[in-house]
């Protein structure tokens, strides 16, 4: 797709800082909010273009390859669902008095400069661009968490600015030494920063010096994607911010931060000489599987508890990387898509549910089957489906990294069971309180939409029942590549 000159690529990019900028300056809660969505549907849009379109040529900046364009549009897609909850979520907290105009405005410029950020880390051809991409959004995000300016909002604001500056600092440290390692075999300038160039000559790298940057890379992009034990500015940033912005925090930036990881682990394996990232990987998503299933069993605050659930998933996403071979790249491809897409939905419940009970506390919020019958059984669908829960494709996608490992090494297979069990356990105790017993607070009317929560989770049952030949085959080709 052309516009105006501009291909595809450049329009997912061009939209939503175009629209940054036209909402720093425009007045009023709702033609910003209009247009804030409007923007992400043509972002959606143009990303969608981009499997009938043909793929510009990689250049020195910017690439789409198949790896890629599934983060692209699972981006783009939920960054358009969010900005329509987002929507009425804000427009409920301007009555309230939580929010000012001018912080809405604000707040809606921001949302397009981090769907920016995070788009153009996407289709980064260039190590250095990925990184100032990734920043970006992370900054945009940080001034998000705090735009309530409570104690605490500002608190987790400065934790996940300071936590995400000591990864931001160690991935810049392991980006500069692939450019060192690149260097003596590509030349000096861009050329040693190119992903496409990195891949071709990576067999004539130095493997000790790759191994050592694929070590920080890994501890700094691992502390974004909010592995453990580099987790603790996630739960904060989840329970103080928007929630609009903990749906995008958990379905989206998370998934960038992996990209890169993966991007990196592509650059290892084509070294035959160079450290095999996976037993890390698998390590690193054990660790952050078990420790946060645990510690689900003690939130007290709702928003808290499904961040340690994101927590819990990245973590078995990372497994499944780490673990390698075609089955178990394809179930973490397909979890991640599955856990973007579910996680999303029960924030976007949650959102509402905190705003018609006038509270986060788990205690405090019961009844919500008798209260708000479509919001509570929307909360149980989504809870039901990252449970892993069959039809739904959350337990497809645990079905299959369960299964590979398994095959591979049933011990590694067995502490992956006991994982997903103790989270299965502490997710059905909550959500029995959530649903059922006498009603608790105000019983104010769901006013919100609930049709962004019922599109995801309606994709989320599809996929659980039937995946299209097309989509597998694409899959399958995805994780051929991921080696």
């Amino acid at each position: 797709m052309t516009v105006a000159g501009f291909n595809a690529v450049e329009l997912v990019l061009l939209v939503p800082a175009v629209s940054a900028a036209l909402l720093a300056i425009l007045p009023g809660f709702r033609i910003t909010a209009w247009l804030n969505t409007l923007a992400a549907l043509l972002t959606l849009l143009a990303a969608l273009s981009l499997f009938g379109a043909e793929r510009p040529a990689p250049g020195n900046y910017l690439l789409v390859d198949d790896l890629n364009i599934v983060f692209i549009v699972l981006n783009t897609f939920v960054g358009f669902t969010a900005a329509s909850f987002s929507a009425s979520y804000i427009g409920h907290e301007i009555e309230t008095g939580r929010l000012t105009p001018v912080y809405v405005r604000f707040y809606h410029a921001m949302y397009q400069l981090m769907m920016f950020g995070m788009n153009l880390a996407l289709v980064s051809n260039n190590i250095g661009l990925m990184w100032v991409a990734i920043e970006l959004a992370t900054l945009t995000t940080v001034l998000m968490v705090g735009v309530y300016r409570t104690p605490e909002a500002l608190e987790a604001a400065w934790k996940y600015f300071i936590l995400g500056s000591v990864g931001i600092a160690l991935a810049l440290f392991g980006t500069i030494l692939v450019y060192v390692v690149a260097q003596p075999v590509l030349g000096e300038g861009t050329a040693a920063m190119v992903w496409t160039n990195l891949i071709a000559r990576a067999g004539e790298f130095d493997p000790a010096l790759l191994n050592l940057a694929f070590v920080f890379l890994l501890l700094g992009y691992g502390t974004k994607v909010g592995l453990a034990p580099l987790h603790a500015w996630l739960p904060d940033a989840h329970a103080e911010g928007p929630t609009p912005i903990s749906a995008v925090l958990s379905g989206l930036l998370l998934n960038v931060a992996l990209y890169a990881v993966l991007r990196f682990k592509l650059l290892m394996a084509a070294h035959p000489e160079a450290l095999a990232p996976g037993p890390l990987m698998v390590g690193m998503g054990l660790l952050s599987l078990v420790f946060a299933a645990f510690m689900l069993y003690r939130r007290r605050d709702i928003k808290r508890l499904f961040a340690y659930s994101s927590i819990e998933h990245m973590g078995i996403i990372v497994f499944a990387f780490g673990m390698g071979g075609t089955l178990a790249n394809f179930a973490g491809l397909l979890h991640m898509v599955m856990h973007s897409l579910t996680k999303s939905a029960i924030f976007f419940s949650v959102g509402h549910v905190a705003q018609i009970k006038g509270t986060q506390k788990v205690a405090e919020i019961r009844g919500l089957t008798q209260s708000h019958p479509l919001l509570g059984w929307g909360l149980a669908i989504g809870v039901l489906a990252i449970a892993g829960l069959p039809p739904f494709g959350v337990f497809m996608s645990e079905f299959l990294v369960v299964t590979s490992t398994f095959a591979r090494n049933p011990v590694l297979a067995l502490v992956l069971v006991f994982g997903l069990l103790v989270a299965f356990g502490a997710l059905l105790l909550r959500l029995t309180g959530f649903l059922f017993g006498e009603p608790t607070g105000e019983l104010k009317p769901a006013r919100a939409s609930l049709l962004p929560l019922y599109a995801h989770m309606a994709l989320v049952l599809i996929a659980g029942l039937y995946m299209p030949g097309p989509m597998v085959d694409w899959f399958r080709a995805v994780a051929k590549l991921l080696g």
